[in-house]
């Protein structure tokens, strides 16, 4: 199992445009997904392992108050928002 390749280009695309980073109610809203998609979709391209398969290191969600911002990591902006092969 893994992303759907086109909703993580759209994701990547969406957090390159913002270096610091953006509210995933907001991601959902723009990439017009259910927020347990974009959290499922975070899990596969974030830095945390899903099932012993390390996560592709793209994207870092964190706390900052009460709401939750993803953001690239500096792997992500290295692959200038794209997917790895």
């Amino acid at each position: 199992m893994s992303a759907d390749p086109a909703l993580v280009a759209a994701l990547l695309a969406e957090l390159s445009a913002e270096p610091d980073g953006m509210s995933l109610p907001r991601l959902c809203k723009r990439l017009g997904v259910r927020m347990s998609v974009l959290l499922r979709t975070l899990a596969w391209i974030g830095e945390d392992s899903v099932g012993g398969i390390p996560g592709a290191g793209l994207v870092r969600v964190e706390r900052r108050g009460e709401r939750e911002i993803a953001r690239l990591t500096d792997r992500g902006r290295a692959a200038g928002g794209q997917q790895p092969p």
